[in-house]
Formats: C-alpha cells, structure tokens, sequence
C-alpha cells in the first residue's frame, strides 16, 4: 500500500509523545513492505530561506518537510493563523507530490493537520484514517471557555467527522471522543502506543554517579511535559507528606513547559524547593542513567490519553506510581506492573510513595513485571500491523457537508 502520513511535529521536531509515535509507526508500517510518506514541518521560526522545503527518505520512509511562508506569525502567539498557514504549505507540497505518486489512504495526526489531511484526501479520492491523540476539552478539565478552545475544538470535531476511520491510543480517549464528537464508539478502533526496541541500560558507574549528585536520601522522579495536565503541582504537594515520613527525600522533576516557573514557586511555598530538582531536557543517556538511580518514577497526570513515559519508565525497570487518568489506568495495572491512585487526590500519592518506599522488594517484582509486558502488548510491529489492517478495510464514506458544531456552555464532560 501506499501510505501519505501528516504530522505537525517529526524528529528531530518533536514536542511531545506525538512526534515519536509517528515516527516510530512510519518506519515499522514502511518495514512491512507498505510505501510510506510522511508529510510535516521544519522547526518553528523558520521560514524557506532557512529552511527551504525538503525531500528525502530516513529509515525506509520517505519525509517531506515543508517551510513555513512568509508571514510573521508565531505558534504560542498564532496559534490557529499559524496552523492554516502550515496547512496550506502542507497542501502545496502535497498536491506537488500527488503529480506522480498516488496514496491509497491518508493518515492524519492530530487536529493541526485537519485542513491539508482533509484537502489531500479529497483531491486524492482515498480514504482519510484519523489518529486523535488527546483532545481540547481533555487538556482543560472538559472547560472550553476562551475563542482559541472552542476554535481546537471545532478542528477536532470536523476531523473525527469528516475521518473514514478513527483509531484513539485508549479506550479512555474511545469514549472521550464519542462523548466529545457525538461518534458512535463501535466506530472507533483503540490501537495503543507502544515502545522501541532498544537499549534502556547504562553504565552501572553512571547510575552510581547519578544517585550520588542527589545524596542518600530515597529518589523520587517525574519526566514529561511541565503542563497543568501533568499534575506536576499534586506530586510537589505531596512531598512535604512523604518527607515526614522518610527524611531526605528528594524529587528530580525532567521537562521543560509553560508551568515551570509556577511549579518552583510552588516547591518555595510548601518549604520543599531545596528538596526539588529541576533538571530540564535531559539526553537519553542522562534520563536512563537518572531513571535507573530512582526507586520511583511519578506521572501524577490529570489528563493523559496514553502515557508513553509509564512504558519508558517499566522499559528501564523502575517501580512506577501512576494516576488513573486516561490511558495511564490502561498502561499500569494496580498492584500489578505498579501503583495507581485517582488523579488529583495529594494523599493518596504520598500514601502509594510510601507504600514503594517501605516495601522495596514488592516494588521491585512489579516492574519486572511491567518490564516483561512491554514485549507482549505494546510492540511497535504489532502495532504496525494493526494499523495496516484499519487501512486496508477503510473505505470512504458518504460525506455531507458539515455544519459548526456546538460549543458547550458548561463542562463538555458533565
């Protein structure tokens, strides 16, 4: 099959889980034979004399990155300007490419490839095959209050409409999305995340060197984005709790995000800010070394459609604690491959804290066992081939033109 993919962010452009999981499913659906396009950008900022429009094939895939126009317009300030506009040199660089290579099915990524996804997939005559990856009203709690939510949210809802079939990374996103988009949730297939094959040791001497640099005291660590969603301030909140309880305890926070500075803050009013470390980007190296030094790993999410760092995290062996939120519920199984609590509750994530601290051993059999289930459920050729399936039997589907769709005035999740 022939396969053009859209994605607003590709490595080395990556933001967050989005970029690897394409990624990562480019390469293995162009490993089982199938010819693979992937239609993205260059980093923002940019513009074509910098950074002109590129063609070339990485790892078996063939990657055609566009350059932003000239206007000055910048994504955190821009953001939906910003989007059309990457969407019409998407469809320019598309329609280009469609002269003498045809797709068999169009894949989109998200809501910022809403526009060309649809336009190509059109123009093309093929079936358009939708990823939503995590959605407006998930990210804010169900609150869809200010112009740029209900604009997100209205490209969302146009392209699990418009899309001939819908794949979610979670049976949670499954029904975030019917909810959300008034789908039928039989329609919708749930393909999880999964994780690359790969080396998740280290030298033992940089491990030893890295637990040193944060003293003897127990080592905690989150990594991830540093948004509100992430509940970054809940796990920060309770570590005056587990301080009490087990003295020199100390929090390695990894990521950059717009709550960094509010995240600090927050460390200095609950008297806990020496005790916080905040790393920002670390290489892999330095994350599998500090993963591997921690006798937790935190991910505290309020909204978290997968949760690809909990299959990071079981892949270098470390005990995880893990919130219920979305995909996470999926991912870390309570009392099995981790410790799970619901998503906000500041007690309950001292108490699961405690309870690795005080029983290193328990701790230690889940994430073996989280470990040995990677392998079995979340392997990328897997899949790839469950994906290639949804591709093969999507066929498209009569489509009348779509009106606005209803903002709710109140919670969309009530």
């Amino acid at each position: 099959m022939r396969v053009l993919m859209l994605s607003w962010e590709y490595p080395p452009v990556v933001v967050g889980g989005l970029g690897r999981h394409v990624h990562a499913l480019a390469r293995h659906v162009a490993a089982l034979g199938h010819d693979v396009v992937v239609l993205c950008r260059h980093e923002a900022g940019t513009d074509a004399d910098t950074h002109p429009t590129a063609d070339a094939t990485h790892d078996g895939v063939r990657v055609i990155r566009v350059a932003e126009d000239p206007c000055h317009l910048v994504f955190a300030e821009d953001l939906v300007a910003w989007t059309l506009a990457m969407g019409h040199a998407m469809i320019r660089a598309g329609l280009r490419l469609l002269g003498d290579w045809h797709p068999d099915v169009v894949h989109a990524h998200d809501w910022l490839v809403t526009h060309p996804a649809i336009a190509l997939a059109d123009q093309a005559r093929v079936p358009l095959v939708a990823t939503l990856h995590a959605t407006e009203a998930g990210r804010h709690s169900g609150w869809l209050s200010q112009p740029l939510n209900h604009q997100v949210h209205s490209a969302e809802w146009w392209l699990a409409n418009r899309a001939d079939a819908l794949i979610t990374c979670s049976a949670a996103m499954r029904a975030e999305t019917a909810h959300l988009f008034d789908i039928d949730p039989t329609t919708v297939t749930v393909i999880h995340n999964g994780i690359e094959p790969r080396s998740w040791r280290v030298p033992t001497t940089s491990v030893r060197e890295t637990r040193a640099a944060y003293g003897d005291g127990p080592l905690l660590m989150f990594f991830g984005r540093l948004e509100w969603e992430k509940g970054v301030h809940d796990l920060i909140a309770a570590l005056p709790k587990v301080r009490r309880s087990h003295p020199g305890t100390r929090l390695v926070i990894a990521g950059r995000g717009s709550q960094a500075t509010a995240l600090a803050d927050l460390a200095r009013k609950t008297r806990v800010r020496r005790a916080v470390e905040f790393v920002g980007h670390l290489t892999d190296q330095q994350l599998i070394a500090t993963l591997s030094a921690a006798d937790a790993v935190v991910l505290p999410s309020r909204y978290e459609p997968f949760g690809i760092v909990a299959l990071e995290a079981a892949a270098v062996g470390v005990p995880l604690i893990a919130s219920t939120a979305g995909g996470l519920g999926e991912v870390v199984i309570d009392g099995e491959t981790g410790l799970s609590f619901t998503p906000g509750d500041v007690a309950a994530i001292a108490t699961a804290i405690r309870q690795v601290l005080n029983d290193p051993t328990s701790a230690r059999k889940r994430a073996r066992t989280a470990k040995t289930r990677l392998t079995n459920v979340f392997d990328w050729a897997k899949i790839a081939k469950e994906t290639t399936t949804i591709y093969r039997t999507a066929t498209i589907k009569p489509h009348p033109p779509l009106g606005r769709p209803k903002i709710p005035t109140g919670n969309a999740f009530a």
